[in-house]
């Protein structure tokens, strides 16, 4: 099922209502930083737990397990917000989204560099997408799109990934078809090579 909020989608494996627990061994109070490797270059995100408790420990838990390597930049809007976090194996991303998260209450702001999970207008949505927010989008923040990071270095580089593509990435293709399907109708996406905790 695909349901959107804000041009935000996320697909949700059918029947699932469920809402998984944060990582147990990830420590939801610690700050903490990912090393996110792109082809255009690296920026720095600064994770804050206090922010979005929640986000902070599934944002830890898939990068240590790998998940947002190799990961395209699939809606790039300038003016608006960089998204990604739909993984290039279709079996990887079904499995993730299958594991939703609880709800953070929103206590930050979406203003630029900062960044949110993705969601639907459903409680407990949020799974693997995220966006970074190259402008100020705090009227976000009313509808729940709860901060749990900011970038602290790079921005540059976020602000110069490929846009072109707009809105076109079909995100059904993608979960169906994974990275050759991007590969294939839009080559010129920028992507992940690795995220790692520093």
């Amino acid at each position: 099922m695909i349901q959107s909020r804000l041009g935000f989608v996320v697909v949700l494996a059918a029947g699932c209502h469920s809402s998984a627990q944060v990582a147990p061994d990830a420590d939801p109070a610690s700050l903490y930083a990912v090393e996110v490797t792109t082809d255009k270059g690296t920026f720095i995100a600064e994770v804050h737990p206090e922010w979005a408790p929640n986000g902070a420990a599934r944002f830890r838990e898939l990068v240590d397990a790998g998940f947002y390597d190799d990961v395209r930049f699939f809606r790039v809007i300038t003016g608006f917000v960089a998204q990604f976090g739909i993984n290039g194996t279709p079996a990887v991303d079904a499995m993730w989204n299958a594991r939703t998260i609880p709800d953070d209450p929103v206590v930050g702001s979406n203003k630029p560099g900062t960044i949110s999970f993705a969601q639907t207008s459903a409680a407990d949505s949020r799974t693997t997408q995220l966006f970074i927010n190259l402008v100020d989008n705090r009227r976000l923040d009313a509808m729940g799109f709860a901060p749990f990071a900011i970038v602290t270095s790079g921005m540059d580089v976020v602000s110069n990934l490929e846009a072109k593509y707009g809105e076109a990435p079909n995100q059904t293709q993608l979960t169906a078809r994974g990275n050759p399907y991007l590969a294939t109708s839009f080559p010129d996406l920028d992507y992940i090579v690795t995220a790692k905790v520093r």
